[in-house]
């Protein structure tokens, strides 16, 4: 039996325990199980709480259970922590491999942050207004790829496909010229809705369980020749990278913000009582420099009104469904969250390692990171979604 020891300023203290799902780095046959992380320890669950639905290979199962088997489990995790922990239930996170938290059901990607929206509308269309005439009507969103979703850790293959540049007569094959990031959240549905039923603003805690940080990578060139007129295809659809830790909702307590004001008032469907902006603040590193910190407090549709926009055709929702922010960027340079903002599509490159920079290069590594207040005046954090660029194979 062992005390767990935990630093005053630890990010993965007793008020975060996010959930993961592990192996064991040294055993070659590891089945993969539910894990918390506690400071710099990933405790087995199954073993902790002597409850099977640990045992799974993903977090479904228990996401599956509903609100009230996510804060007993949370209240059972905390009581456990501050006692004795039998040995067999430890392992230094150094030892463990982490994998894709869930099984992703649909992956859904919204366009909710208004700085972000602008500047790639006066990017995309220079002669038109910057925002679409829908935009502050409704969160914006498309369906995307749920089979690309992938954890911190795997590396990107450059991806191929059409690209036409202005001074081009016609479109090319070819890799991507123009590779991109977009640091966004995402929030994963626990408790699922039938098909026909949809889900109000104000019962979003009841059905999602947690939140990831996403890097929605994105091709821009291939993106540019094929939105128009039904939006991102290709240029999205080759990968989404997530974090491997789920902060549970319940941590995130002491973030909940209003969303900046929305002019002209929602329609009644996309209203609701309490406050669901986050004051989430992220970090953006581009091969070790950091060169953008998003803060997602600056987002204008807030998560319960997405999920809420999801499902009011009635659409039905999983568990295990995952939909993102979109590109989460404030007011300044310094925190826009796509590097085709924060070099205004080429033209203003930045620094990055001593050298001039405007999109990714093979061999490039992108790390995001998050945190947010916590309930007693310290901070959590979220960890890290990160990934290498690897060349085009085709």
């Amino acid at each position: 039996m062992s005390i767990i020891e935990i630093p005053a300023d630890s990010l993965f203290g007793r008020d975060n325990l996010p959930y993961g799902i592990f192996t064991v780095s040294a055993e070659a046959d590891s089945a993969r199980r539910v894990g918390v992380r506690v400071a710099d320890k990933v405790l087995d669950l199954a073993v902790l709480l002597g409850d099977d639905v640990f045992s799974a290979a993903t977090l479904n199962p228990f996401m599956a259970q509903g609100r009230a088997a996510w804060d007993s489990a949370r209240s059972r995790i905390q009581d456990a922590i501050a006692a004795d922990v039998a040995d067999a239930a430890i392992f230094e996170l150094a030892d463990v491999a982490l994998h894709l938290p869930v099984d992703v059901a649909d992956y859904v990607d919204f366009y909710a942050s208004e700085n972000h929206a602008t500047n790639l509308g006066r990017l995309f269309r220079p002669d038109s207004a910057a925002l679409m005439p829908n935009w502050k009507h409704l969160p914006v969103g498309y369906h995307g790829r749920a089979g690309t979703v992938i954890v911190s850790g795997v590396d990107i293959v450059r991806p191929c496909g059409q690209r036409k540049a202005p001074q081009d007569d016609a479109p090319t094959y070819g890799p991507s010229r123009r590779l991109d990031i977009e640091a966004e959240m995402g929030f994963i549905v626990g408790t699922p809705s039938k098909q026909g039923t949809s889900i109000a603003p104000d019962e979003f805690a009841d059905h999602v369980f947690g939140a990831v940080i996403v890097n929605d990578w994105s091709a821009r060139d291939i993106q540019a020749w094929e939105y128009v007129p039904l939006g991102p295809f290709l240029g999205k659809s080759f990968a989404t990278s997530i974090s491997p830790w789920v902060v549970p909702l319940a941590a995130l307590e002491a973030a909940r913000v209003a969303t900046p004001t929305q002019d002209p008032t929602p329609l009644p469907y996309l209203q609701g009582t309490e406050d669901w902006g986050l004051d989430i603040a992220l970090e953006v590193e581009w091969n070790g420099d950091v060169v953008s910190r998003p803060p997602y407090a600056s987002m204008y549709w807030s998560p319960a009104q997405m999920l809420a926009h999801t499902t009011v055709n009635g659409a039905s929702s999983r568990t295990g469904d995952l939909f993102a922010s979109g590109t989460i960027s404030g007011p300044e340079k310094a925190e826009r969250g796509a590097f085709i903002e924060l070099t205004w599509g080429g033209a203003e490159p930045v620094e990055v390692a001593g050298e001039q920079r405007t999109f990714l290069e093979d061999g490039d590594t992108i790390a995001i990171s998050a945190t947010a207040p916590g309930v007693n005046g310290q901070r959590i954090g979220f960890g890290e979604v990160r990934a290498a660029i690897l060349p085009a194979v085709n």
